[in-house]
């Protein structure tokens, strides 16, 4: 499943009519930096999408800190972008890929197939001399119409069952200090959802943010075994969804992604968290 495309191939096609090319730059301690980084320059074309006004829904009692966009916020986002069924989506960001892969898997998501994310990040796109520009394209609008495709998403009851149960393998997509709860910087309880196993997303980037090829993501995973539902999260759902990305790479079909994750489990009182390193438990 090829969810990737070449600095070159979007050079080659970056003036055609039916291709639209989405900046996701954000920085989540710096929310307004993404925005104005976009006004200094971008690939030409370029529609700005912001991780928390675009790509994330009000924030709520539960949802995590970055909830799932209804598909009325999703149709006006998309649509304004100049987005429908006949477009070709190209997303691009300058944090390895986690912005724009959940912008690549709310397009999923929302039924939307055709949408790629670039493979090296903007930095690299202007370090090979590619064109950028500070001129904010006049969009077109078209009509986004939302077809939510349950198989990419995993609601809390079926994280729950997972734990419960083990229906599912839970993968925790955030660095090793925060999943045995010796950190938590951001989150009110440290830890880990019980049972999870541990693949930090950024072991599938190297650096410039370009990917590790397929068979470097299987070897990622390679002990998971193919047959078997994988539910992935992180803090908040950005950062667990290169790990989607780079499963769905690397063959597996079974992925969902827990977009409230760790922020929208610990949201339940009554929900239990892990801490330590399974490895050493007896």
């Amino acid at each position: 499943m090829a969810s990737l495309v070449s600095h070159e191939w979007l050079h080659a096609h970056l003036s055609e009519e039916n291709i639209c090319v989405l900046d996701c730059r954000f920085w989540l301690g710096a929310p307004s930096k993404g925005a104005a980084v976009y006004q200094d320059d971008h690939i030409p074309g370029a529609v700005y999408m912001d991780l928390e006004r675009d790509l994330s829904g009000p924030v709520a009692e539960h949802g995590g800190r970055h909830p799932l966009p209804s598909a009325a916020q999703a149709a006006a986002v998309f649509g304004r972008a100049g987005i429908d069924e006949t477009v070709t989506v190209i997303v691009y960001d300058d944090q390895d890929g986690a912005m724009a892969a959940r912008c690549w898997w709310l397009l999923r998501y929302f039924g939307h197939e055709r949408v790629y994310v670039l493979d090296g990040n903007y930095s690299e796109w202007k370090r090979k001399g590619r064109p950028v520009t500070d001129a904010i394209p006049a969009v077109a609008p078209r009509r986004f119409q939302p077809r939510p495709d349950r198989s990419w998403l995993a609601t809390v009851d079926e994280v729950r069952a997972a734990v419960r149960d083990r229906s599912a393998v839970l993968i925790d997509s955030r660095e090793w200090k925060r999943y045995i709860g010796l950190e938590e910087p951001i989150d009110r309880r440290p830890g880990r959802i019980p049972g999870a196993v541990h693949r930090f997303w950024k072991d599938g980037v190297e650096e410039g943010g370009y990917w590790k090829r397929a068979t470097d993501q299987a070897a990622r995973f390679a002990d998971l075994d193919r047959g078997t539902p994988l539910i992935v999260y992180c803090g908040s759902g950005v950062t667990a969804c290169p790990n989607v990305l780079a499963l769905k790479e690397a063959g597996y079909r079974n992925v969902r992604l827990y977009v409230g994750s760790f922020s929208d489990w610990i949201s339940y009182l009554d929900h239990p968290v892990e801490t330590g390193d399974p490895s050493s438990s007896a």
